[in-house]
């Protein structure tokens, strides 16, 4: 038995919800939990190892009072368009998934799939971490492990509103050159642009419970978050509001 939580928070406090329930999870003083989330208001987020010069625009972001942080995962920049983006979080026992990296992200992943085959359409796992429809990207995951635990949370674009991203987010020469595209409208979709009609965010959240169930072989229970949990995500907010966390590279 899964615990389901449906929410919504800014972005700093939606980060510092999934390191709470990581730290706590690694303890065993939580349970396995899939999160359904948005970003309200929109947001970036960058990934740990990234430079901030180099993953966004940050004069676009003032200019339009977009909210960034960076995660304790891995991975690359993101826009969580409020409208238009579902966030999804795995917080697990390692031993209930896999120890192999490669194989519990397409474990996890295959949540996104099963999700998206809810609309009719066809998608891909590309390792290590992109799902895929008709070759352009449409959900991106990243990691983070403690000693007994791991965090997967990955988006799941259904209507971003891609110039938004596009401006929002510097997609490098190189990766867009390895792609054999040109922009990043040739790279990325969302379900919304695919189907041809705007989907709404209840038809996807559906769809991704349907999805997490089948790929994690789970029942889910809908709950909320202990007092623990929520002083803990209390405490590490200013992490992620500070420019000491979000600036260090």
């Amino acid at each position: 038995m899964w615990r389901l939580i449906i929410d919504e928070n800014n972005v700093y406090r939606n980060m510092a919800i999934d390191e709470a329930l990581l730290i706590l999870k690694d303890r065993g003083l939580t349970p396995n939990t899939v999160r359904l989330y948005v970003f309200n208001p929109s947001a970036v987020t960058i990934g740990y190892f990234q430079r901030v010069d180099d993953s966004v625009n940050l004069e676009f972001l003032k200019a339009n009072n977009i909210d960034l942080t960076r995660r304790i995962s891995g991975g690359g920049s993101v826009y969580h368009d409020v409208n238009g983006e579902i966030t999804y979080s795995v917080i697990t026992s390692i031993s209930d998934i896999s120890y192999n990296i490669s194989e519990s992200y397409r474990i996890i992943c295959s949540g996104i799939v099963n999700a998206i085959s809810e609309f009719g359409l066809k998608a891909e796992f590309i390792p290590i971490n992109d799902v895929v429809v008709g070759g352009r990207k449409v959900s991106g995951s990243a990691q983070s492990r403690r000693k007994s635990a791991l965090l997967q949370h990955g988006t799941l674009m259904y209507g971003t509103d891609l110039n938004i991203l596009a401006n929002t987010l510097k997609a490098p020469k190189e990766k867009l050159r390895d792609h054999k595209v040109t922009s990043i409208f040739e790279r990325v979709t969302t379900i919304s642009r695919e189907l041809g009609r705007a989907v709404g965010r209840e038809e996807v959240i559906n769809a991704l419970i349907k999805g997490f169930s089948k790929a994690l072989n789970a029942d889910f229970v809908r709950g909320w978050y202990t007092d623990e949990e929520v002083g803990l995500a209390d405490s590490l907010v200013g992490k992620y509001k500070s420019d000491e966390w979000i600036f260090q590279r």
